[in-house]
């Protein structure tokens, strides 16, 4: 087994993910490596089933700092397993794979298959959301539009929230989200969706933890706002221009803000809060 992998700087990732995820659709391991401000981006495959790099490296424009490639041992599936740690999101909510403990005690927990990719909750951005998402007032429709895994779709219903809509472009993520939803007992209509192209969906909550210029695409799209946008994905550098967008354009205004790691995330209502 192949592991390929290509560091950027933090500045630069949200083009040299976006480039990688388009040669490698079923997902990527990602990597924070905040002491040397850069992001790596891994995928494994058996020699000659792997991404060819030239592409990336002159779509992302030069962006892309390190590529490197290594082997990867027969333990490799466990020291995988290994990597992934449960995540406990402001002490009341816990997202874990499935070879974890559950949760003790009430506290409800999301349980997540790494294998299926596109994020299991220990990227900042996702825990940030996650924990605006714990703030807000429980029930009503929601839609979480670039859903991945399913993470924040799931721990929505597990909260109260109904209907809930899990929204991707990605066929994989889609099957991701129906199989985690599944597992984890709620229910989440999951549904293939392009942002540039499909209507965006009318509902009272929104969550959409994607990247800068997919934010602005949404700002602009959107023609029935929600009454409460959770927008993540942000470097922190990004986040007063994202949000001036949905003020703007729909009178969202800033109602909280979490960053952590250089990343963040937007709690955007219709009235700001004191």
């Amino acid at each position: 087994m192949i592991r390929l992998a290509v560091r950027v700087r933090r500045q630069d990732a949200e083009v040299a993910l976006a480039d990688l995820l388009a040669l490698a659709p079923a997902g990527v391991e990602e990597v924070d490596l905040p002491d040397e401000d850069l992001v790596e981006y891994a995928v494994y495959g058996a020699p000659g089933e792997l991404p060819e790099l030239p592409d990336l490296r002159a779509a992302a424009g030069g962006a892309l700092v390190d590529v490197r490639t290594s082997e990867v041992g027969d333990d490799w599936a466990q020291r995988w397993r290994q990597f992934h740690r449960p995540v406990l999101v402001d002490h009341r909510l816990l997202v874990r794979a499935p070879w974890h403990s559950p949760a003790e005690g009430a506290i409800p927990e999301v349980v997540i298959d790494p294998g299926q990719a596109f994020g299991t909750g220990g990227h900042a951005t996702t825990r940030l959301s996650l924990e605006l998402l714990l703030g807000l007032p429980r029930g009503g429709a929601l839609v979480d539009v670039g859903c991945g895994s399913g993470v924040l779709a799931i721990a929505a219903a597990k909260l109260g929230f109904s209907p809930v809509a899990g929204l991707d472009h990605e066929r994989e993520a889609v099957a991701a989200t129906r199989a985690n939803a599944a597992v984890n007992g709620v229910a989440v209509d999951a549904r293939r969706w392009d942002l540039r192209t499909d209507p965006v969906p009318a509902a009272a909550v929104m969550l959409a933890n994607l990247v800068r210029s997919l934010l602005l695409t949404l700002a602009e799209r959107m023609t029935a706002p929600p009454g409460v946008l959770v927008a993540g994905g942000l470097l922190a550098d990004e986040a007063d221009e994202v949000a001036r967008a949905f003020a703007l354009r729909h009178g969202l205004r800033e109602a909280d803000r979490r960053e952590a790691e250089g990343w963040a995330a937007l709690l955007l209502t219709k009235e700001s809060r004191p």
